[in-house]
């Protein structure tokens, strides 16, 4: 995933929410009360695990048994470790105590135990990068006896893998965040897997890419099977008769073309922040609402300019929630000003703002009437609000105001098929629009014109809105 694209505001729930959400995850609560298990005749071998002769025992202590339970025990414990719940004293005696972190579970702010998760999530992710962990054991025993172990047999790139599974995770987020993704709905695991593998400009994937895209699914299926517990992804696995022998008969009837027998991931709560806390420790622009709420109306129309519609109203609504209706709306429109290229999109914004504040702003707008820049948007909002006595824009504002207007939605949407109607309607509303429209001294003139050529379905009429641009740049230059 790349650092250069802006990634979507994501709505992230309360922070004492996602530490309850945090404690009882199958995985962290495990670990927990094998770290309040564990004491003074508690053994761990040369990494830190459990021996294996007190794997029952803690299983036991888990409320498990058998070697299923054993295993349980085993992850829980490493787990317990690598999130400082547990501390080894004395390497050579294998002697262990309560780790500093295991008090911050309940003594601690749920910032504290969402800290204590996120260092629980990183060994998750670390065990979830090693999928061949038999083959991994097999490689250590021939080096151990003199051989040399082979990584490239084990067909394993430790790097790779990681990297692999943070671009699937990154992909998920954006799906998660994006208000065009499924939100809290899941994604099917063959979109993911493909979202890495088929290039973007690819029509038709070749079998080739497919047999890769069906290879990492597989991987996925594991990995995901891993992550599920600590609470990152709700999992629906790949269904096992898929992967069965062609030639069986299926136990019972079976859909072809149900997608969720191929697995379907979906990021949690909880998930979302360990993801974002990630992308922003790997220095990553990564926005959540609320984040401009304590900042100035600047910041705020500025910083939500590429936030899509619903998030920029919860953000514009947090903001005004800390402030007088009367002068958030004055401090909105001062911020509003400007001929640089992110101006109109501001005044946009201002305008949308405006409308979420309502009555209570009508004398603030009514004092920018006679502004240049300004008056044209207060006397749309005014209208719009229904009010009394608006007084009648001149041409030169109207036209103004066009540009200004075609500009924000073209910074705010590119070439949408929205824009292109608009475009259409102005183009047939206002036979002499292009022959005025270049004189118009608006910064964007020349781009928005040069846009309404290259939006407009007739012929004749792109071809007279790309005169006019080539006008209004002799003019401006």
């Amino acid at each position: 995933m790349s650092d250069s694209s802006p990634l979507p505001p994501v709505r992230l729930h309360p922070e004492a929410e996602l530490a309850r959400d945090a404690l009882s995850t199958p995985l962290l609560s495990r670990a927990a009360r094998l770290a309040r298990w564990a004491g003074p005749d508690t053994r761990v071998d040369a990494g830190g695990g459990l021996v294996e002769e007190q794997l029952p025992a803690a299983a036991e202590a888990l409320g498990l048994s058998g070697d299923e339970g054993a295993a349980y025990a085993s992850e829980a414990w490493r787990i317990a470790v690598d999130a400082g719940l547990v501390e080894v004293v004395d390497e050579e005696a294998g002697t262990v105590t309560a780790g500093e972190d295991l008090a911050l579970l309940t003594g601690g702010s749920p910032h504290d135990v969402l800290a204590v998760w996120l260092a629980a999530l990183e060994a998750v992710l670390a065990d979830a990068s090693v999928p061949d962990l038999d083959g991994l054991v097999e490689a250590a025993h021939r080096q151990a006896e003199g051989g040399e172990a082979d990584l490239s047999r084990l067909d394993w790139d430790p790097e790779g893998e990681a990297a692999f599974l943070d671009g699937v995770l990154g992909n998920l987020y954006v799906l998660t965040a994006s208000e065009d993704g499924p939100g809290e709905g899941p994604v099917p695991l063959p979109a993911l897997a493909a979202s890495m593998i088929v290039p973007g400009d690819m029509g038709e994937p070749t079998n080739d890419i497919l047999e890769q895209v069906s290879d990492a699914m597989m991987r996925l299926d594991e990995q995901f099977r891993l992550l599920e517990p600590i609470g990152l992804v709700a999992y629906r696995p790949v269904d096992e008769a898929l992967m069965a022998d062609a030639e069986e008969e299926p136990a019972a009837p079976v859909d072809e073309t149900d997608v969720s027998r191929y697995g379907m991931v979906r990021l949690t709560p909880l998930g979302q922040y360990g993801l974002r806390a990630r992308l922003l420790e790997a220095g990553l622009q990564v926005p959540a609402v609320g984040d401009l709420a304590d900042k100035g109306a600047d910041a705020l129309l500025d910083g939500s300019a590429s936030f899509g519609p619903r998030a920029a109203r919860a953000e514009t609504e947090q903001w005004l929630a800390r402030r007088r209706p009367l002068d958030a709306a004055r401090e909105l429109l001062a911020a509003a000003r400007g001929l640089d290229e992110g101006a109109p999109l501001r005044r946009l914004r201002c305008q949308q703002a405006l409308s979420l504040v309502g009555a209570p702003a009508e004398p603030a707008v009514r004092e920018v009437l006679d502004d240049a820049e300004l008056g044209g948007l207060a006397r749309v909002w005014l209208s719009e609000l229904g009010a009394a006595d608006v007084p009648a824009p001149s041409e030169d504002l109207v036209f103004w105001l066009t540009i200004d207007t075609l500009a924000a939605q073209l910074d705010a949407e590119g070439n949408s098929e929205e824009l292109q109607a608009l475009v259409e309607g102005l183009a047939q509303q206002h036979s002499g629009f292009f022959a005025a429209a270049w004189r118009v001294e608006h910064p964007a003139t020349a781009d928005v014109l040069e846009a309404m050529g290259r939006l407009h379905p007739d012929k004749r009429i792109a071809k007279e809105a790309r005169k006019a641009a080539f006008k209004a740049r002799s003019q401006q230059g």
